[in-house]
């Protein structure tokens, strides 16, 4: 991590034959970040180390990626894994903060594990697709199944980045590509899928806590339309679009993602 900032640990927990690992670093209130299905826990390199210089920053590995173990059952088996990891590191309730496919992790986790989290800041994602998302998750999957991840690799990147930045910024989009690259593909197809029959409309009105919906104004896969949809049904939700930034806009913006997450996060509320 960056110099002055807390060092990350690597810890991994025992979830009977299962494992769930993470980087961890910093004291204070528990911080938990969970990264996206076309990226893994360090596309929050850039923000990690500032944010562990105010709370207890937990890089989690979601199940299929780094070291924890993949699961087999769909998201619900997902979000059921992380609330068993996240309370075998022993910190819950905590804010969760997921980015995509680790938004839809993190809100099922807490509709399926009232108390896991104090709050949520759900970025880039949503609770449903449309027909058109639903078909790109199936082709993606499909494509993939023919040629390999690699095969997809382009696809994933204009996901993730406009075009106009990737022109600008070819060496982070390399970077990010590699680790794509490095996906479990069977957690790839197994997510494609979830993602693409996911619909969690009805049960937001469950969720008690509050929510930070952040979402890139230039996003494609999960477009602002989603998130506007996600805040407008939970019953206690703030919404903050972020100018010219697409699905990582940690990633992409990390100054400007640092500064709408902050005043959240500091709401004793």
């Amino acid at each position: 991590m960056d110099n002055g900032h807390p060092p990350f640990r690597n810890e991994t927990r025992a979830l009977g034959p299962h494992r769930i690992s993470a980087r961890i670093a910093g004291e204070g209130p528990a911080l938990v970040l969970c990264h996206s299905l076309l990226a893994d826990d360090s596309s929050f390199d850039r923000i990690a180390g500032i944010l562990s210089q105010t709370h207890r920053v937990i890089l989690l590995s979601l199940p299929g990626f780094g070291g924890s173990s993949p699961t087999q059952g769909g998201l619900d088996a997902v979000a059921d894994r992380v609330a068993q990891g996240l309370q075998a590191f022993g910190d819950h309730p905590s804010t969760i903060l997921g980015n995509g496919y680790g938004g839809f992790v993190a809100l099922l986790a807490t509709l399926r594990h009232p108390g896991l989290a104090s709050r949520l800041v759900l970025a880039d994602c949503g609770a449903c697709f449309n027909d058109n998302g639903r078909a790109a998750f199936r082709n993606m999957s499909a494509a993939a199944r023919a040629h390999g991840l690699e095969g997809i690799a382009d696809v994933a990147m204009r996901r993730l980045f406009s075009a106009e930045f990737q022109a600008t910024h070819p060496e982070l989009v390399a970077e990010r590509r590699q680790r794509f690259l490095a996906v479990n593909p069977a957690t790839f197809h197994q997510a494609c899928e979830a993602l693409a029959t996911l619909d969690l409309r009805d049960r937001l009105k469950e969720l008690h806590v509050p929510v930070l919906v952040l979402v890139g104004e230039e996003d494609e896969a999960t477009p602002p339309a989603m998130s506007r949809e996600l805040a407008s049904g939970l019953p206690d939700a703030r919404l903050v679009v972020l100018p010219g930034c697409a699905h990582v806009p940690q990633l992409q913006a990390p100054e400007q993602f640092l500064a709408a997450l902050r005043p959240f996060l500091a709401d004793p509320a």
